[in-house]
């Protein structure tokens, strides 16, 4: 099937949810913040963005099923699902930093096949279909390549719900720092994934992630040139929680490196 029609419904799509919550903010209070577990907030501004994906890709695929962050519509056993995080980078909002981005990927028969990321508050869309590039803005975008780590500035999620692992999360970042030219953490994946298939950032690694934190960024990234994995260097990174991004020779270094701070 050709998605391509759906480029510019869903591109203006992405455009009004991020006018809304942009100016949400202006407005926005701690008031309006709720807890939905241990350090996951959510507001209205999240519902309200999720609703309003919502409404608008049933307009454009009535075909299709959801699987969303916040739960407003629910994936049946649809052969199209779309995967939405409205408001990635919560906190970030909340904070009043302007880091948020939008994700919102088609899926079909569990492959992504295509996906949009807006950097909201830089006024940014992203997109990319399957087999057919990676683009911001409508212009194509390429992961730069690099061959070694230590010419790298590269990016990670830092546990903050679930601290399983966090003595070899520790490790990887010592060895990490140590390697490269620098770590970020800037707290919302979907845009460490856009930055890094637009060269901003070399590579992005991160556990305890959800399909709606991942889904756009990574097909992303692979249409920029990139590779996608999980930590293994399995295909497991959609639904596994655990995501490696990078281009061809900084990801091999990537794998190996963690997987020596495990001690393999």
């Amino acid at each position: 099937m050709n998605f391509n029609g759906l480029l510019h419904p869903v591109t203006a799509l992405l455009k009004e949810v991020s006018h809304y919550i942009e100016g949400a903010r202006t407005h926005f209070s701690d008031d309006d913040v709720r807890e939905k577990s241990v350090n996951s907030l959510v507001s209205y501004v999240d519902e309200t963005a999720e609703k309003m994906l919502v409404e608008g890709l049933r307009h454009i695929l009535p075909e299709a099923g959801f699987l969303t962050e916040e739960g407003t519509a629910g994936r049946k056993n649809e052969k199209l699902v779309w995967i939405i995080d409205p408001l990635d980078g919560t906190t970030n909002f909340v904070q009043g930093i302007p880091f948020v981005g939008i994700n919102v990927a088609l899926m079909e028969k569990d492959q992504i096949v295509a996906g949009w990321i807006a950097d909201v508050f830089h006024h940014s869309i992203y997109h990319a279909f399957k087999g057919g590039g990676a683009f911001k803005n409508g212009l194509p975008i390429r992961m730069k390549e690099k061959t070694s780590l230590k010419d790298t500035l590269m990016a990670t999620g830092f546990p903050h719900v679930d601290f399983t692992h966090l003595d070899w999360y520790l490790r990887v970042m010592e060895a990490m720092m140590r390697s490269s030219r620098g770590l970020r953490r800037m707290g919302a994946a979907t845009l460490d994934l856009a930055y890094t298939a637009e060269g901003k950032l070399d590579g992005f690694f991160e556990f305890s992630l959800n399909p709606w934190d991942v889904s756009a960024g990574a097909l992303l990234v692979q249409e920029a040139g990139g590779v996608v994995t999980d930590f293994s260097g399995g295909t497991n990174w959609l639904f596994g929680g655990q995501i490696a991004a990078g281009c061809r020779e900084i990801h091999r270094e990537l794998l190996d490196l963690m997987a020596l701070a495990k001690g393999e």
